[in-house]
């Protein structure tokens, strides 16, 4: 496995659980061949938690700035995923050449699909892209990507993370590609929770998170926001409450659905975002605090041995921003399944 903007390792940590369940029916086992990304802390915390990560093969690095030949020399792949950061997308189609040094971020893996010819590839974004640029967008690069290496198939699917098991609302649109020449088509795997969610309270207290696991430092809340938490109730936010007018936000223009918002303990949580300022970090539904990175690393279902480095906020942004595990294992057994031929239940691919 190649990645680019791999971030803490969500999804290699996917490919790690997914080899046992794959060994049931396969003789492929998913290994780590390289990684990229841009943060020296989320790249330290990658090689920290990823079996086979090393200096040599997780690498610090913006995309702009490093070879699909440099890369080649570190390891072959013959499967790559890369979670684009969603940056300007109005960019497409006026950007100069795809290599381009300052082209829209989804470019820089075509050079990779291109170089090394993987039997797939995984292309993860926010559920937003399919309106940029009035739904432009995403046919630009999905032509652009069938058309690299030997050419792909490519099945775009609205994820609803919470619908697999993970206890949060969180949807993605994720693009499977399926290089042509073997002749097989992804489809994307079918819900396996749809009549019974994971709760953010059970994740979080089931088992209980131990005494000194890390990254679980309680947060400190400023007095004032332990006065206006009173008055939120489980899966009210900071406009929806009842707030007394000295703890209303003095807040003009936009008003973010998850300022201050307290989870829902009998549903998933809201989707864990990993930018933002106060109001923003996920609020406990009975204790007047924030959750802990850890409790947060649940919700993205980061086993607990996971441990993030750097600081508090760092970790913060490295959890929200990254792919949860669970959700990548689904994925790759069904990419192994498809390339061997072996059935499992699927759904029609849909973006809406």
């Amino acid at each position: 496995m190649g990645e680019l903007f791999s971030g803490p390792g969500g999804i290699a940590i996917g490919a790690e659980l997914a080899n046992k369940s794959i060994a049931e029916f396969s003789d492929v086992q998913f290994e780590h061949g390289w990684a990229v990304d841009y943060h020296d802390e989320t790249v330290e915390t990658y090689r920290h938690n990823v079996e086979g990560a090393t200096k040599g093969s997780a690498l610090c690095s913006d995309v702009r700035n490093i070879s699909a030949k440099q890369l080649a020399k570190i390891s072959k792949i013959d499967g790559f995923a890369y979670g684009f950061p969603c940056n300007d997308f109005s960019l497409v189609g006026e950007h100069k050449g795809i290599d381009g040094n300052f082209g829209p971020l989804y470019s820089y893996g075509i050079p990779i699909l291109n170089e090394f010819n993987p039997k797939f590839f995984i292309a993860e974004n926010v559920g937003g892209i399919r309106s940029a640029n009035e739904g432009k967008t995403l046919l630009k690069i999905l032509d652009d990507l069938s058309k690299a290496g030997k050419g792909y198939v490519i099945t775009p699917h609205l994820y609803k993370f919470e619908e697999y098991g993970i206890p949060q609302a969180r949807h993605r649109v994720i693009m499977v590609g399926i290089r042509k020449d073997l002749k097989v088509t992804f489809k994307p795997p079918a819900p396996t929770h749809l009549k019974k969610f994971k709760t953010c309270q059970e994740a979080i207290e089931k088992p209980p998170i131990k005494l000194g696991a890390p990254n679980h430092d309680l947060t400190k809340q400023h007095p004032r926001v332990v006065e206006r938490l009173k008055h939120i109730k489980p899966g009210e936010n900071a406009w929806t409450a009842d707030l007394p007018e000295s703890l209303k936000l003095n807040v003009t223009g936009a008003q973010i659905s998850q300022i201050y918002k307290r989870l829902d303990p009998t549903r998933p949580a809201y989707t864990v975002t990993g930018s933002g300022g106060g109001g923003t970090h996920v609020y406990h539904w009975s204790e007047n605090r924030a959750l802990t990175n850890r409790e947060r690393a649940r919700l993205q279902t980061f086993p607990d041995s996971f441990e993030f480095k750097g600081n508090k906020e760092g970790v913060r942004r490295q959890i929200g921003m990254a792919v949860p595990p669970l959700g990548a294992k689904v994925l790759f057994e069904a990419i192994v399944k498809t390339l061997e031929g072996v059935s499992y239940e699927s759904v029609e691919a849909n973006i809406e």
